[in-house]
């Protein structure tokens, strides 16, 4: 799209055509993720702009248009044809453009006699935000319109379920008109999930009846990366597991979403003065905020991102090590160069000439490049450490474990809600858990003690009403989904981090070890991906778009297990769920996973959305 929708070359040595990308705020979304502003450079972008700010007429420059087919979108596309911004328009919709707004633009193109700069029209299929390689979320700027709350609200009309279900149909078609294949698609039975699973089946069926304006035909199915096997589609509800989402975590990726600011794979920090005085578990305060891009480009954030924190804080330290011998060799370096004073963008200027200068030089832009990756990782496990230790979220999370595994614990659930330390959202976070997944519900008169427990260390009581109407309604409460056998054991605390020199005093916090245990999604992906048979999901739905009759059945037709599966969790997803899908592939030699979900939320999110559904 970015090279006016013909392939890019690779190794053509001429100049990129110097263009503009306007985009609205969902192509902004989808953009950012995935292309640094270097990188649009490098692809000729010289200028991106929102479509609705004020832009100037640049009129020899091509412009590249990516944004939603909306009424206000088209409009403003009209006025830019009039005031003649550009030398030429390419134009390429997130989702498919209807016939009507079509015409729209050709009629304003007439009028403004610019039908010949009207170059291309594209629809891109492309209304998903993919985070990482292996997972996608639907959508950002509107995201309460398919949120947990959004599906779930008791005074929900039929209209305003339509509308939301269409919008994640949409989002999932683009994602497979994306790989370029068509899904056999699993659901569970009277949920959200099904009625997505009915949608996407006939919105595909439809699309590959009408074989000349087929989207799965011909020269697209080969660039898919699933050859000859087609993927499975697991559509799961979020209802199935609410204990999840709540859970607190362990593992890098998932605990930077937990306690930080951490939005389309930009984690922004506040750099505190340190607690002074201030009393046990108060926030430290505010000063400036810095951001940070947590990429793919970053190999230490790919090594790391799904091991436990003690772990990460480990290696950030050895790489600080390594990268300190090598500091006095960028000294030496700099002062060869007579750079001494210069700051790093100076040198990392003149790195297009290194070639001249002497191989050792080459090294230097890299090693600059490891230092700011140092840097960044310090930066944030020290903010995610600050939060473990003034939250105790070690223990927390080893508690958790307990409760979900069965485990005897070693302190009352009531001493922990008592305790004058930790966070009203904390405990409450620990009590659903407790509540959601306990197969026994507590008697009336338990429940007021906790209630009240709950209320004097000041938490908001709003969410436990819904869960325990939630709960009263699914007849899950006879079989409570399981969670694995025991999961952690502590291992006392690791001396190489206490040593003084280390940048992180973990002291204190718990070195726990995770045993891979499989969560109810990852159980149901497992089951339905290797055929297994299992009470749980025997009686899912079975969908396939390619039969000509659709027929209503359990049964799947394919018998043998899939090599590629797609989990798409209806009512958010979270970093917990998908680093656990992330290490049960891990030992399937030669299988995909791909883990979607409607919006990506931590635990404070959902807690909010819960409380919403549980307000009176």
């Amino acid at each position: 799209m970015l090279n006016f929708n013909v392939p890019h070359i690779k190794n053509s040595t001429g100049e990129p055509v110097w263009k503009v990308l306007i985009y609205d705020r969902f192509g902004q979304d989808i953009i950012s993720p995935l292309l640094s502003v270097k990188e649009l450079r490098d692809m000729g972008i010289t200028l991106h702009l929102l479509l609705h700010s004020d832009r100037d007429p640049i009129p020899d420059v091509p412009a590249v248009y990516f944004v939603m087919p909306t009424e206000e979108n088209i409009d403003r596309m009209c006025q830019d044809l009039r005031n003649q911004l550009y030398e030429s328009y390419y134009l390429n919709f997130i989702s498919a453009i209807s016939r009507s707004k079509l015409e729209d633009i050709a009629n304003a193109a007439l009028a403004a006699s610019a039908v010949t700069q009207v170059a291309k029209v594209f629809d891109q299929y492309l209304n998903f935000i993919t985070l990482e390689d292996d997972m996608f979320v639907l959508c950002n700027q509107n995201k309460e319109l398919v949120s947990y709350r959004a599906i779930n609200r008791p005074d929900i009309t039929d209209t305003e379920m339509e509308t939301v279900m269409d919008t994640i149909v949409d989002s999932l078609f683009c994602f497979f008109v994306t790989l370029g294949a068509v899904p056999i698609i699993r659901c569970s039975r009277g949920t959200a999930a099904e009625m997505v699973a009915v949608k996407l089946d006939k919105k595909l069926r439809e699309n590959l009846r009408d074989a000349r304006n087929s989207l799965f035909t011909g020269d697209t199915l080969g660039a898919g990366q699933f050859s000859f096997q087609r993927p499975l589609l697991v559509l799961v509800d979020r209802n199935i597991d609410l204990a999840t989402p709540l859970h607190h975590t362990w593992t890098y990726q998932a605990l930077v979403h937990d306690v930080l600011d951490f939005h389309l794979n930009r984690v922004n920090l506040e750099e505190s003065s340190g607690v002074e005085n201030s009393p046990a578990g108060a926030r430290p305060k505010r000063k400036n905020k810095k951001s940070y891009d947590l990429t793919p480009v970053d190999k230490f954030w790919q090594k790391h991102k799904g091991s436990p924190f003690p772990e990460v804080a480990e290696s950030v330290q050895q790489e600080l090590e390594s990268y300190r011998a090598q500091e006095d060799e960028v000294k030496r370096l700099k002062s060869i160069m007579g750079l001494e004073g210069e700051d790093e963008g100076a040198i990392s200027m003149l790195s297009d000439n290194t070639a001249k200068l002497t191989s050792a030089v080459s090294s230097l832009p890299e090693l600059l490049e490891k230092k700011r990756l140092i840097d960044l990782h310090t930066n944030v496990a020290t903010a995610v450490l600050e939060h473990i230790k003034a939250r105790k979220l070690d223990v927390y999370f080893e508690y958790e474990e307990k409760i979900m595994s069965k485990t005897t614990l070693d302190k009352s659930l009531l001493d922990i809600i008592s305790d004058p330390d930790g966070t009203p959202e904390d405990k409450m976070r620990l009590f659903l858990i407790y509540y959601i997944s306990t197969q026994q519900a507590p008697s009336e008169a338990d429940l007021e003690q906790y209630k009240k427990a709950l209320t004097d260390a000041g938490c908001n009581l709003n969410p436990l009403q819904y869960i325990k109407q939630w709960k009263a309604f699914t007849k899950m409460a006879s079989a409570p989904a399981s969670y694995g056998s025991t999961t952690t054991k502590p291992m006392g605390l690791l001396s190489r981090v206490m040593n003084t020199g280390s940048q992180f005093v973990m002291e204190g916090v718990k070195n726990l070890v995770l045993k891979q245990q499989n969560l109810p999604v990852t159980r149901i992906l497992d089951n339905l991906m290797e055929m297994k048979s299992n009470p749980e999901t025997d009686d899912y739905r079975y969908f396939d778009p390619k039969m000509l009759r659709g027929n209503d059945s359990s049964v799947p037709r394919n018998k043998n297990p899939f090599q590629e599966a797609i989990v798409f969790v209806v009512g958010g997803g979270n970093y917990i769920e998908y680093q656990n899908l992330v290490d049960y592939i891990k030992g399937k030699q030669g299988k995909h996973i791909l883990y979607g979900c409607s919006e990506l939320f931590n635990a404070t999110q959902f807690i909010k959305q819960l409380s919403q559904l549980g307000q009176k």
